[in-house]
């Protein structure tokens, strides 16, 4: 028994100082290069997949559903602090149509590539605003929601002859802080999320050229509300980039 009570107060001996140091640590920020560090690593995991995707490796779906995966266990506390957010957003203007777009420094870590195969950006938008709904042309993206709330609008791109495209919603739903979606050429091509909230913001990630062999690469604007087909399509005309901001900006 002697040994038992022994060992006993050693151990809360020793979890007293671990909690006493905690403590220090966290009144002194000394923390925050952790937390740093465990931004960078989901950034890590989403440049190898997105080499993969450019590489064949996997197919634009599975790129999809594997960052999905990954946004799932995203710290979004941290991430606010890896992209340096308040000081990000601070005095910023918005736009009276669309969104504004900021780019996002990231951070000098240790093992983080510093040619990242993705761009990247933060959309910052007021109430109503919106990322105006477009196509995809050889590109793979996704959208993780740092703050506010969104309406946010999937479409299957079905057909396209240069002048409208055939689509199908698959998706119309509130996004909120933490949550995410992902685009390819395969799945969910078109998107279109409008603020619900005063301020809301997106950090958006994006390949070009997702296909090498294929040169065309961009966005492709459209009016989503267009002819009503059979089953659940929509014959929606393409416009030029102005256009859809004087509709859905």
């Amino acid at each position: 028994m002697s040994l038992t009570r022994r060992q006993f107060a050693q151990n809360t001996l020793s979890a007293l100082v671990t909690y006493s140091l905690l403590d220090m640590l966290i009144a002194r920020d000394a923390l925050a290069g952790d937390a740093r560090l465990l931004a960078a690593k989901w950034i890590k995991d989403l440049n190898e997949l997105s080499q993969d995707v450019t590489g064949k490796k996997v197919s634009q779906i599975e790129w999809q559903k594997k960052v999905d995966s990954l946004f799932d266990n995203v710290d979004l506390t941290d991430t606010l602090k890896f992209l340096d957010f308040k000081k990000l957003t601070a005095n910023i203007k918005y736009r009276d149509q669309g969104a504004l777009s900021l780019k996002a420094k990231l951070p000098e870590v240790d093992g983080l590539p510093t040619n990242l195969v993705f761009g990247h950006q933060v959309f910052a938008l007021t109430k109503d605003r919106s990322v105006v709904p477009h196509g995809h042309n050889n590109m793979a993206t996704a959208f993780l929601i740092l703050k506010g709330s969104f309406r946010g609008r999937h479409y299957d791109r079905l057909e396209d002859d240069g002048q409208f495209m055939i689509i199908r919603p698959t998706l119309d739903r509130t996004f909120h802080a933490g949550e995410h979606s992902t685009v390819s050429d395969h799945k969910d091509n078109v998107h279109w999320f409008t603020a619900t909230s005063e301020q809301a913001f997106i950090f958006n990630v994006h390949i070009m050229s997702v296909d090498p062999d294929i040169e065309n690469t961009g966005r492709v604007y459209i009016d989503p509300n267009g002819d009503k087909l059979s089953d659940n399509r929509i014959r929606a005309k393409r416009v030029s980039f102005g256009e859809v901001h004087k509709l859905y900006g």
